[in-house]
């Protein structure tokens, strides 16, 4: 296989272009009892926490081997009881669809409030949904990267929490996987119970693990409820609250990239840094695609500033020529994860800057003139 010199800049929702010393962070081979990698295993959790906006007494943090969506599974594993359960999952995409697949695999009985891949999640009729069965928990996507929609957790949360027969009896789990580290969340504000979350995103490390912030308390309660050995939340807290190790074989290399990812985040200025130079990122190639005629699939209020997806132009576009010929150019975009239109998607997060989506831009200038599409688009409006 045949390695490029140059890396390409991968304008993705993650795997992410990261920066020099992340990678460098990897040149070290560790141990896993090495008491130099516990300590930053224990550094990494507490910092977690703070991004959180959480209390180290009231949450904690469990790190999972695996991508993001095993992080998923094991929560809705290990905090979902084997009896007198019923989890009401919000989804407007694919990934809010896969917490469905999640539950069927694991014979965990849910209904399903759904909206329109374009739509972002209605309080209203969540409201309406709420008063229809007293649910022990609900879940939905933070930032649902399928569409590049932004849903309203803190206002969800806010609604799940009156909605307990105690207030804050209903467990809330939010999958914020691509959001966490780039858009500022409050745990204490949206009354989460369980925030999940993945190290190649917006923290800007590498892929490896993922991570579950959860309440204490509730973890706590959870035991034996696992319907997974690997993927046992309240196992993996336990050993690791006891031992400081995990329980099975560290990704030893992410996590240092992870802790590197995480000094960089400070030295930045913290998430709201970040997340000024993601809005800034999305919005300079927000105003270049549509002065090239380009539509944006969804509406500008529903839209977060981590991914934005695009219509396919008219003919003689074609998605997979438009990918090869911008791939040789060293920029690597996303297609689409929409289930009803054809759309491609630009990420906005990563180690990338406003000039790096200038070069973006003007890669796809030249790659539309390589294939005779015009510039600005015409006869588009309707889509």
């Amino acid at each position: 296989m045949d390695i490029k010199e140059n890396d390409s800049k991968l304008f993705t929702p993650g795997p992410l272009t990261t920066s020099l010393t992340v990678k460098q962070a990897m040149l070290h081979d560790l141990g896993s009892r090495d008491t130099v990698f516990l300590n930053i295993v224990a550094y990494v959790r507490s910092k977690i926490i703070e991004l959180a906006d959480a209390s180290a007494d009231e949450y904690a943090v469990v790190l999972i081997q695996g991508s993001g969506s095993y992080a998923v599974e094991a929560t809705f594993s290990s905090c979902v009881p084997r009896q007198d359960a019923k989890v009401l999952l919000i989804e407007n995409g694919a990934y809010g669809q896969r917490l469905v697949k999640i539950c069927r695999a694991l014979n965990i009985p849910h209904d399903v409030l759904s909206f329109h891949e374009t739509e972002r999640v209605h309080v209203d009729q969540v409201v309406e949904a709420l008063k229809s069965n007293q649910y022990t928990h609900v879940a939905v996507i933070h930032c649902e990267t399928s569409s590049g929609i932004l849903n309203p957790i803190e206002e969800i949360g806010q609604l799940v929490y009156e909605h307990g027969a105690k207030k804050g009896s209903t467990v809330f789990i939010v999958d914020s996987i691509s959001g966490f580290g780039g858009i500022p969340v409050s745990l204490r504000n949206g009354q989460i119970t369980y925030l999940i979350s993945s190290a190649n995103k917006c923290i800007e490390g590498v892929p490896g693990f993922a991570f579950v912030i959860s309440k204490k308390q509730h973890l706590l309660s959870c035991q034996g409820y696992a319907r997974s050995l690997v993927l046992d939340l309240y196992d993996q807290y336990i050993y690791m609250e006891q031992s400081q190790q995990f329980r099975f074989t560290p990704p030893t290399h992410a996590i240092l990239a992870f802790k590197r990812g995480l000094d960089e985040l400070d030295e930045e200025g913290g998430i709201q840094a970040r997340a000024k130079r993601y809005q800034t990122n999305n919005k300079c190639i927000r105003e270049i695609m549509k002065s090239l005629g380009f539509i944006e699939l969804i509406k500008p209020e529903y839209q977060t500033y981590i991914i934005t997806s695009y219509h396919y132009p008219p003919a003689p576009f074609h998605f997979e020529t438009f990918y090869k010929k911008l791939s040789e150019k060293n920029q690597l975009i996303y297609p689409g994860k929409t289930t009803k239109t054809d759309c491609f998607r630009i990420g906005n997060i990563g180690r990338l800057f406003q000039t790096d989506m200038e070069k973006l831009a003007e890669c796809i200038k030249q790659v539309c003139n390589d294939m005779n599409i015009e510039l600005p688009l015409k006869n588009n409006n309707n889509q």
